[in-house]
């Protein structure tokens, strides 16, 4: 992995704009002072792999900026995309609490700067620290919730446009982080797109086009804008 490193004994995690917005780094007093002094922060490219499913897991990674795709991948060779981290997420910790191995291949979709973790360092802090201990169980739970609803998505979703304006939409929100303006990276290509919403590359294409032209989204370059998140919640129903 071609990556640029840096120890971070004092990262300003105390100065972070999505700190408050995110479960697991919304830490107070010595919590906080801990968990600045732990970890290493790495700027990856993209396209950087950050760990690989089904190796040994030996930290947990935080997300700062930028975002991750999370997949895995059959015994025949079956890729599926199955979310997009964004700050504040934190992968790898279910696998670091039950000492289990990634269960998930993450890899950045942009230039994107992580803070990685070692297992034993993570541990320690946990049991130091009760907040952060129910934090981390927290962010555990959203995980969960997060997949019923994605599969839910995937098996009830009446049409290949609903599916895709539900994925658009919970994207936006993520990456709004409680703000008005949804805008985000789309850094994905069609056909990961088709992937992750679980229809076509043909199908995501034209969708899109009948997005922008209902004004429901506005895309220039890579950077999207949701304009109607009522339009696409209508669809997504």
């Amino acid at each position: 992995m071609n990556v640029l490193s840096r120890r971070a004994p004092t990262p300003d995690c105390s100065s972070c704009k999505y700190r408050s917005m995110r479960m697991f780094c919304n830490l107070d007093g010595d919590a906080l002072a801990d968990f600045e002094s732990i970890g290493t922060q790495m700027h990856l490219p993209k396209g950087a792999v950050v760990f690989q499913e089904a190796d040994p897991c030996d930290a947990a990674t935080v997300i700062c900026t930028g975002q991750v795709k999370l997949s895995c991948t059959s015994r025949d060779g079956k890729t599926l995309i199955l979310k997009i981290a964004m700050p504040g997420d934190v992968l790898g910790l279910g696998a670091v609490i039950s000492g289990t191995e990634f269960e998930v291949t993450a890899e950045t979709i942009e230039p994107t700067l992580v803070k990685k973790i070692r297992r034993a360092d993570l541990l320690g802090f946990l049991e130091r620290h009760g907040q952060a201990s129910m934090h981390a169980a927290k962010a555990l739970s959203e995980e969960y919730k997060a997949a019923f609803f994605d599969a839910r998505r995937l098996a009830l979703s009446a049409t290949a446009a609903g599916r895709l304006a539900s994925v658009l939409l919970d994207w936006g929100r993520m990456a709004s982080c409680g703000g008005k303006e949804m805008r985000f990276t789309l850094g994905l290509t069609h056909e990961e797109l088709a992937n992750l919403a679980g229809t076509s590359r043909e199908t995501v294409t034209r969708a899109l086009g009948r997005f922008q032209k209902d004004k429901l989204i506005e895309i220039h370059g890579s950077s999207l804008l949701v304009l109607s998140p009522q339009g696409l919640e209508h669809l997504s129903a």
